[in-house]
């Protein structure tokens, strides 16, 4: 990533450049280095910091769908959780790293095993030392199967008598959500096997590269749901957030027609027996039906002959053939259907396997190889100049299309002039070209430069207007310029804002030339009949545009102060601010010590959010937003908790978002994790391990209707 963390954890946020999102000083701020050797305390404190910052991202990634960020940098927060446990274990008990993956959303099924993850490696080294510690543990020299590893969503799916009853994700390893409906829409997912069996096998589900290329050009092209392809929501960035997307849709014709696929890797159990490798008898009967299960690649032939689509594999019997076949699928990864994030490396014999045993996350017969981005050099034929909302002027890379992690890539951000500084580029310079995570293109070197180094303009390429530099950001000045406009009006209509499904880039791009709007506020008073004057709007896309902007005249009053995009502003802010102000015009009316009195808020946002409300015209939008809208209304925020940390366990008898916002609203804090410092632990059902971590620290634990009554709610 070439940043320097040393003293990241010192910055606050008024002294970040308030373009820069909240989520990187975030992850910046958990990056506070401190070497190992360091007190229990300073450990305790690093501990807690990331433990908090990877559970947020674990909700983010498999609850939202929407990864927060890189594979990479998510990678660097666990391995540092993992050395400072090393050095203190205790620290481990409850953390992150013995936990897999997120929440169930859907309706709950316990799974028959815990659905473990795969520990990660990214070296031969890693590689050799596995494989060595393999043989000297077991006393043999392991036979390995190495197979591509499928980036998708997990599925757990159960047959009784042959027939498919049951499928639920992953969720956090014990409990899922049952997605059955769901599943039963995936093509390569047999409802009847040819052997009437009971068995329950695991796969991954996936969306194929083409059926996401025809995806994405449905969002581009703004059709409406059943009309090919299943478009709801926002356009997903990759192919394993529309599968995983698609899997939870309410409405089963949508999955169908998303065109879903799953590859099986696994059987979790036959008939009344767990195949986890912990049996010694290797053979497993369920009535007058026999599946030995000797080893995983009999196991995987047996599935093909049951109907399954399985994962490939190599047999390999050394690291030096495991790096050889690790080699050659990242070669020929985009021959592949589906996009791969790695190799899995499994012992074959599950004898053997179940010697080894496992860890409480991770087996200890198994390891996913994870490659490193693919790195391709091209030449810059062009710099072109993005201006954002905020009036932010990004600089963007042109180059020579290339091929990465199986698309073709033609442009990369520069983020800013200090960037393009260390880089040495300019049009015609030759750099490498990496995609981090496989999902986002960036230049990460230069290779040959072409003379001298690109400097940004001092004007809005836009409006022509002066662009002022603010910290590390060129910014136009001028509220009206076209560009900031355009971009104000598409965050406006985003997830997180008021929601507007089809209002994307070209969309807002085509109303605003035509004139037909000006501001946000104009939206709410489009008809059919004007959308059908512009180019590509047939009576269908009108008619949906139409009504996801009347879905959206109800909405939060968080997510209305969101989508007026007030500079640093993010969902959290919003929140507070709802909170404290209870309605749009109450924070319109604030004075800035009283937004400054606001948790989290320091002089800069502060001063962000009084200047906005000050400017005739944003207030106006505002206001005009009140009467257009239906916003829910927001209780001003109470005292009644304040001072009080809480930290949700389990199931509520309503979303764990609304029992926060009581809490919030109350004057009182929600955590993600359990210290000595959470005042109260409210648990509902199926509570896990924070309940454990609480009764162990000695921290009270209230019911949902005891935090109510303590609420005074």
């Amino acid at each position: 990533m070439g940043k320097n963390y040393k003293n990241a954890g010192q910055v606050s946020l008024e002294q970040v450049s308030l373009e820069q999102s909240l989520e990187q000083v975030s992850l910046e701020h958990c990056f506070e280095q401190v070497s190992l050797g360091q007190s229990f305390e300073q450990a305790s404190a690093e501990h807690a910091r990331l433990s908090a910052e990877v559970m947020r991202h674990n909700r983010a990634y498999y609850d939202l769908d929407a990864p927060l960020i890189e594979d990479s940098e998510y990678d660097a927060l666990t391995r540092r959780l993992r050395e400072i446990e090393a050095e203190y274990p205790a620290l481990a008990a409850g953390s992150p790293t013995t936990k897999v993956g997120g929440t169930a959303q859907f309706g709950k099924i316990r799974h028959t095993r815990k659905l473990m993850s795969l520990r990660d490696i990214f070296s031969g080294a890693e590689l050799s030392a596995f494989m060595d510690k393999a043989a000297a543990d077991t006393g043999a020299k392991p036979q390995y199967i190495v197979q591509p590893k499928v980036d998708g969503l997990s599925l757990a799916v159960t047959y009784i008598k042959g027939v498919l009853v049951r499928a639920a994700t992953r969720g956090d390893g014990f409990i899922g959500e049952d997605v059955t409906e769901n599943a039963k829409t995936i093509a390569s997912l047999p409802h009847t096997l040819t052997i009437p069996a009971d068995i329950i096998v695991r796969g991954e589900v996936y969306l194929s590269r083409e059926k996401f290329k025809a995806l994405v050009a449905a969002y581009d092209e703004g059709e409406g749901e059943g009309e090919g392809v299943g478009v709801t929501g926002n356009r997903p960035k990759n192919p394993r957030n529309a599968a995983a997307g698609a899997l939870r849709q309410k409405n089963p014709a949508v999955t169908a027609a998303r065109g879903l696929d799953i590859k099986i890797f696994d059987v979790i159990q036959y008939g009344g027996d767990d195949t986890s490798g912990a049996d010694t008898d290797n053979t497993h009967t369920s009535g007058a039906d026999t599946l030995p299960l000797a080893t995983d690649s009999h196991s995987l032939a047996l599935l093909a002959e049951y109907g399954f689509d399985v994962i490939s594999f190599a047999y390999v019997s050394t690291a030096e053939e495991a790096e050889a076949e690790i080699a050659r699928i990242n070669e020929n990864r985009a021959g592949f259907a589906f996009d791969i994030d790695g190799a899995v490396i499994k012992i074959d014999n599950f004898k053997l396997r179940g010697e080894l045993s496992e860890t409480s996350k991770f087996p200890k017969w198994a390891v996913a190889y994870k490659y490193p981005p693919e790195e391709k050099e091209t030449v810059i034929t062009d710099i072109e100049i993005n201006v954002g909302r905020t009036g932010a002027l990004t600089p963007v890379a042109v180059f020579n299309a290339v091929a990465l992690a199986g698309t073709s890539v033609t442009r990369a951000t520069l983020h800013n002039q200090a960037n393009i500084d260390d880089l040495g580029i300019n049009v015609g310079s030759r750099v490498t070209v990496r995609k981090a995570g496989d999902i986002i293109p960036e230049i990460i070197s230069c290779v040959g430069g072409s003379g001298g180094v690109y400097k940004l303009p001092t004007v809005c390429p836009v409006c022509g207007s002066t662009a002022v530099s603010e910290a590390a950001v060129l910014r136009c000045v001028n509220v009206l310029c076209a560009a900031r406009v355009a971009r104000s009006i598409e965050h406006f209509a985003s997830r997180d804002a008021l929601n507007i499904v089809g209002l994307g880039e070209s969309v807002v791009a085509a109303l605003l030339n035509s004139g037909l709007i000006h501001t946000p506020a104009d939206l709410y008073s489009l008809t059919k009949e004007q959308l059908l004057t512009l180019p590509k709007f047939k009576a269908k896309s009108a008619e949906n545009l139409i009504a996801a902007i009347d879905n959206s005249r109800t909405a939060e009053t968080y997510r209305v102060i969101y989508a007026l995009g007030i500079h640093g502003v993010g969902l959290s802010s919003a929140k507070a601010l709802a909170s404290r102000f209870g309605s749009v015009s109450g924070v319109i009316a604030a004075q800035k010590d009283d937004i400054i009195a606001v948790d989290g808020f320091g002089e800069v946002l502060a001063d962000a959010v009084y200047t906005a409300a000050r400017n005739p015209d944003f207030a106006a939008l505002a206001l005009s937003l009140d009467s257009l809208l239906n916003i829910k209304a927001v209780a001003p925020a109470g005292d009644r908790l304040s001072g009080l940390t809480f930290v949700l366990t389990g199931t509520m008898s309503v979303k764990r978002d609304e029992v926060a916002a009581l809490i919030e609203r109350s004057g009182g804090k929600c955590a993600g994790s359990v210290s000595k410092k959470t005042s109260y632990v409210v648990a509902g059902e199926d509570a896990w391990s924070k309940l454990d971590k609480a009764n162990a620290l000695g921290v009270a634990v209230l019911s949902e209707a005891e935090l109510y009554a303590l609420a005074g709610g």
